[in-house]
């Protein structure tokens, strides 16, 4: 009750004909308000006010359906704003030192310093240092995640609080232009753009409406020349009746509640058309590492090569990773300094030329006094060799069978031996994946380990398909390949890697924990990084247009038991035979008009709940969708205004003057 009454001004705000221009259907009941109210000052009838006020009813219980869906946004984008407190940052110079500034004047490109306890002053990716960082005001989950350099956990949102440690950050959004500035115009339906669906139902709507208006005029010439004279009243009457003003004044709601409902889930939507699409996937391609496992693949052991010593593997290992800021070359480097060798005390030396690592080479390494050390996927490293052995393949198959993934060593052409890291297939994603299977979802992990390494964790994960030593040209070739089959394709990715292949799909997701790169070109942004967060988006967008439908099917068949109520009662005077449709036995022809008025208007206060709410998906073939539809939402139109006017009748039929 308490969301009505908020929700009230902004309905009544909302009867501006300027506001109704984009709701052709409300806007054609209001204009029968205006003549009816028009019509009862000159000529006052009971039946005439209280028709008139009926229909000023059913407009505001459109505009309110529309008010309370984006009302429902406003406590969610209070929180929000809260992260946006104006905070002071210490910005670095380009020639060293600080400068101590208003949140509000940084700018795409400044870097900032930020310590323990303080507010990250806006989106970012962390250049140096890692933190512990607390992102519950925007993801709601209170455990501390950690950001660090490098890899693809590199992104910070503006508003959240380092908790630990000290870290750089490059900002990479202007003010007003940031994550937190998006959800709070997503929240509040401020810049929802209607779909292609919503603008081609709207488009329906108003060419019915168009060929009501036509039909309700003519009724005019009908009856006079059957001497059965109609007041503007009744034909008003009969028009909003006749149109299909129940899902013209919900269907803005439905959009905007769909949008409330991914929000809730912590899914950033930069469009409605991405939410429709998810409704329609049937390919999910996702990426494995911090998709599918959790990332942070780390070092396990050092397997090296007949006649090479554990010494010198952990050197060139060391070596191989001083170029290699993700996750997993740290990882190595830690292992290393394990060993007693001496090699933890290796420093970089000063003429080396370090070589990164690149998602199209998939090496990285280093090169130094005529040597040059080599490590990666073991393909692109037996490549560069020149060869394998089959020892080095025994231990790469070993590796792999067992789910990791093998990092194959070389020095200067020789082969030295392997780098077991393991990765860990996310709890309750197997289950998942057999729920989108249900849904008729073909899901397909996209990974650049070899062939034998995503067949384990492929089969551990329970997907449909993988493609092993994908570059991101493989992942865009696959896309557009399934595209050109007809199928609508979705990606979750995390990486910079990830971002053509983002863009190219119908829905890309993009992890918060992923880089700017990939959460710009993606098309949805999941605040929680959960990749099985999928289900929900593809759930949101079924129910979405199922509910959309739905609504559409009672609409037109609610219309039906009004033309039973409405068309005897104007026409029975002069025609006495076609009493025999009055099945409902209604009291008295002004009695059933201002009957199907009232419950014209009711109908749609009693389904803003459910366009709100949205109707339930349950993962099923499309013709027992339809069926179901048909049977709950086109049985129940016809039946539920039969029984809503006969009561109404029984109540107006005690009027006077009805």
């Amino acid at each position: 009750m308490m969301n009505v009454r908020e929700a009230l001004p902004g309905a009544v705000k909302k009867l501006d004909p300027r506001e109704l221009w984009h709701t052709p259907v409300m806007l054609v009941v209001e204009i029968g308000a205006a003549a009816t109210t028009v019509m009862a000052v000159v000529d006052p009838s009971t039946m005439g006010w209280i028709v008139t006020v009926w229909l000023w009813l059913t407009v505001l219980f459109g505009t309110l359906a529309e008010s309370v869906a984006e009302g429902r946004g406003k406590a969610q984008a209070a929180s929000l704003r809260a992260l946006q407190q104006e905070t002071t940052a210490r910005r670095r110079r380009p020639g060293g030192g600080f400068d101590v500034v208003a949140s509000t004047d940084l700018r795409t490109g400044d870097v900032v310093v930020v310590a323990a306890g303080e507010r990250i002053p806006g989106d970012g990716d962390v250049i140096e240092g890692v933190a512990s960082v607390d992102e519950s005001a925007v993801t709601g989950e209170s455990a501390p995640v950690i950001r660090e350099s490098g890899g693809d956990r590199s992104a910070v949102t503006g508003g959240t609080v380092v908790l630990s440690d000290e870290i750089v950050v490059r900002i990479t959004s202007d003010p007003g232009q940031s994550f937190v500035d998006r959800m709070i115009a997503l929240v509040e339906g401020s810049e929802r753009q209607r779909t292609p669906n919503e603008i081609a139902l709207n488009v329906l709507l108003s060419s019915l409406t168009a060929i009501f208006v036509v039909v309700v005029g003519s009724l005019w010439f009908v009856a006079d020349y059957s001497d059965a004279h109609q007041s503007l009243i009744v034909l008003t009457a009969l028009l909003v009746c006749l149109i299909p003003t129940t899902i013209g004044a919900l269907l803005s709601a439905i959009g905007i509640a769909g949008m409330d409902r991914l929000v809730r889930r912590n899914v950033l939507a930069m469009s409605g058309r991405a939410v429709e699409a998810a409704g329609d996937v049937d390919v999910l391609l996702l990426d494995k590492t911090g998709t599918i496992t959790h990332g942070n693949r780390q070092a396990s052991e050092l397997l090296p090569l007949s006649g090479v010593s554990p010494e010198e593997l952990a050197e060139a290992s060391l070596l191989s990773s001083l170029a290699d800021e993700t996750p997993e070359g740290r990882s190595i480097v830690t292992l290393v300094r394990g060993f007693e060798t001496g090699a933890e005390r290796l420093p970089q030396p000063p003429d080396a030329v370090l070589v990164p690592f690149s998602a199209n080479t998939r090496m990285s390494g280093i090169d130094l006094d005529g040597r040059e050390v080599r490590k990666g996927a073991a393909s692109a490293v037996t490549a560069w060799a020149g060869g394998t052995t089959p020892e080095l393949d025994e231990l790469v198959q070993r590796v792999s069978s067992t789910g990791g993934t093998p990092l194959v060593v070389a020095d200067t052409g020789r082969l030295l031996g392997v780098i077991h890291l393991k990765d860990v297939v996310k709890d309750g994603i197997r289950e998942r994946f057999e729920e989108m299977r249900a849904m008729g979802i073909r899901t397909v992990m996209i990974t650049g380990d070899n062939a034998v390494t995503a067949a384990a964790i492929a089969a551990e994960a329970g997907v449909d398909d993988f493609l092993a030593e994908a570059t991101p040209e493989d992942k865009m070739a696959l896309i557009r390949k399934e595209q050109e089959g007809g199928r609508m394709v979705a990606m979750c990715g995390d990486g910079t890697n990830d971002a053509p292949a983002l863009a190219q799909a119908d829905v890309g997701v993009a992890m918060n924990t992923g880089t700017t790169a990939a959460k710009e070109a993606g098309n949805m942004v999941d605040l929680d990084s959960d990749p099985t967060k999928l289900i929900d988006i593809v759930e949101i967008g079924k129910q979405l247009l199922i509910t959309r439908g739905a609504l559409t099917t009672f609409s037109v068949a609610n219309d039906v038991a009004k033309y039973f109520a409405i068309l005897p009662a104007m026409f029975v005077v002069a025609f006495p035979q076609l009493d025999v449709l009055n099945v409902m036995h209604l009291s008295s022809p002004d009695s059933a008009i201002v009957s199907a008025v009232v419950f014209n208007a009711l109908v749609i206060i009693a389904l803003i709940p459910l366009s709100l709410r949205g109707v339930r998906y349950r993962p099923s073939s499309a013709s027992d969708l339809l069926r179901r539809n048909l049977l709950i939402y086109g049985v129940g139109g016809l039946v539920a205004p039969f029984v809503g006017i006969k009561l109404l009748d029984l109540v107006i039929s005690l009027i006077p003057g009805v």
